[in-house]
């Protein structure tokens, strides 16, 4: 018990550790999941222990930390509802860990309709199934995507493209969401449009730098 309560101790540290080095960098979105995972922790911890100078550390530090969490969801929200709200991830070469969950799933509230892709690249098999985790990512969620559009170039072998996506719309409409493959020759840039509103979108732009911000058109 001692030592399964030292363990959850010990996660929830690394976690709010972790939240404040994103909070400092203001990376706001990721950084609160950290800081509301951290105090799952901690809660788990103070009703594990019966010290009563643990308890009282554990409820200090609690709130402190909800206390923040809540400053930052509000911030966060007020960004959002201002279409103000922008925030800049590099990722280094080779590095590991960035599931589309980690690094556009956290933008998928209820306010969340649809979905845009632009990405040159889903043409073979292995991009064909990022695309379709990407899709499973969309329905999964808390969101109410119904629909989403994809841009990308051709393929050399476009029958077999085509074959490909019609199964993945297929499977999409299980789920009461529509697909709808877009083809062109100009696209160099892969980015995300999430549709809040008829004329509001929040803009994700992913290569080696992940772009986050509202657009309005």
């Amino acid at each position: 018990m001692t030592e399964t309560l030292a363990a959850v101790e010990q996660a929830a540290i690394s976690l709010l550790k972790r939240a404040v080095e994103l909070d400092t960098s203001k990376r706001f979105t990721e950084s609160l999941i950290c800081y509301q995972e951290g105090i799952q922790l901690l809660l788990e911890a103070l009703k594990a222990t019966s010290d009563e100078g643990k308890k009282k550390r554990f409820r200090q530090r609690i709130e402190e930390y909800m206390n923040r969490a809540e400053t930052l969801k509000k911030h966060i929200a007020a960004e959002k509802e201002s279409g103000k709200y922008h925030e800049q991830i590099r990722i280094e070469e080779n590095s590991k860990g960035w599931s589309y969950e980690r690094l556009i799933g956290r933008f998928l509230d209820d306010q969340i309709t649809g979905v845009e892709v632009e990405d040159p690249y889903i043409r073979n098999i292995h991009q064909m199934y990022n695309f379709l985790r990407m899709c499973e990512l969309f329905v999964k969620s808390k969101s109410n995507v119904k629909s989403i559009k994809l841009t990308t170039g051709k393929d050399h072998d476009e029958d077999l493209q085509i074959k490909r996506f019609k199964e993945i719309e297929a499977s999409l409409k299980d789920y009461n969401v529509t697909l709808d493959v877009n083809y062109s020759t100009s696209l160099h840039d892969r980015e995300i449009r999430y549709r809040v509103s008829v004329s509001k979108y929040l803009l994700v732009e992913y290569s080696r730098w992940i772009i986050c911000g509202f657009i309005s058109l």
